[in-house]
């Protein structure tokens, strides 16, 4: 098939799929499974993308993806940010590139691809349960501006309670607390096991003793005690929504 008859197929242009073919793009996380339909090839590119999409991430970061894919329950904290598994493209972009200005286009683009790519785990079947706790500064903060804040607000406003997702809000007014120094990961694993991912502007570590995952656990679930209600929650990031109106 020549590549002027898989554009139209695949719907990307000539040159992104000669690019993606000459190993010099990252491959868009939609099209493996465009190739499986075109070619009728079962399963086979959405198969080796998942292997080839961990070369995205830096060997300290594999482990953790490896860890994250095997979760059967995913909980998260995050102070400052929407978490990478919620967030939209232009948010994910928008991030990128404030946190590192000088970057270009295309290792943004490295990067923004990496990060979509994780989201496959939470539209999978079966797919993990998943729950946030996101500290009202999360919703403060705009990264792309308005129109791109408010995709992502209704990004969150569609995950805030559903079969397998709930999200909660933590308002300014509850005070400190303590998981404020960072975000938080926690992951149930396929065997059972608790494992923590603390995570900072520029490290992550892996928290895997027993007793210091249990700590974690634990400073978890007060925060989620304290945090508002999924429904209220929804009402709140309603509100930040309509006030960028």
């Amino acid at each position: 098939m020549s590549l002027e008859t898989l554009t139209g197929l695949a719907n990307l242009s000539k040159a992104q799929l000669s690019r993606i073919e000459r190993a010099e793009a990252m491959i868009p996380p939609e099209l493996p499974r465009q190739l499986d339909d075109v070619f009728g090839t079962s399963g086979i590119f959405t198969d080796l993308y998942r292997l080839a999409r961990k070369e995205i991430h830096p060997d300290k970061f594999r482990r953790r993806m490896d860890l994250e894919a095997r979760a059967t329950v995913i909980k998260e904290y995050s102070p400052q940010v929407v978490p990478g598994l919620l967030q939209i493209e232009p948010y994910a972009r928008a991030q990128f590139t404030t946190f590192d200005p000088k970057a270009n286009a295309e290792a943004i683009e490295e990067l923004v691809t990496g990060r979509m790519s994780r989201q496959d785990m939470l539209l999978g079947d079966p797919r993990p349960d998943y729950a946030a706790i996101l500290d009202e500064g999360v919703l403060r903060r705009a990264y792309g501006g308005t129109d791109v804040m408010r995709k992502q607000f209704e990004h969150l406003l569609e995950l805030s309670l559903t079969p397998s997702t709930y999200l909660q809000v933590l308002p300014f007014a509850h005070g400190g607390h303590a998981l404020v120094g960072g975000s938080l990961s926690l992951w149930t694993l396929d065997d059972g096991s608790l494992v923590a991912y603390e995570e900072a502007a520029t490290t992550g570590t892996l928290v895997e003793e027993k007793a210091e995952v249990q700590a974690k656990v634990w400073a978890y679930d007060l925060l989620s005690a304290s945090a508002l209600s999924p429904a209220a929650s929804a009402d709140f990031i309603r509100s930040v929504l309509e006030e960028l109106s």
